[in-house]
């Protein structure tokens, strides 16, 4: 049996502007409303999860031994 695939991040940003886009028309019944609202929470909070992730990622560099440290740009005089 296949293990579910995770979705991507633009999977997952694509679902969340779906979401928004339906929200804003306004013309879903309550219980719908809010369980969409929920998932969009949902997903809003691993989207910044991902992002946080991928910035400390970016602001770090790994060093010839293996070593990741904090990212220091060159100074140039």
């Amino acid at each position: 049996m296949a293990e579910a695939k995770e979705p991507s991040f633009e999977e997952q940003l694509a679902e969340l502007e779906q979401i928004v886009g339906t929200l804003e028309k306004g013309d879903v019944p309550l219980e719908k409303a809010l369980s969409q609202f929920q998932t969009g929470v949902a997903l809003a909070k691993q989207l910044d999860g991902t992002l946080k992730d991928a910035e400390t990622a970016v602001a770090q560099v790994m060093t010839d031994d293996g070593e990741l440290k904090d990212f220091e740009p060159e100074q140039t005089d």
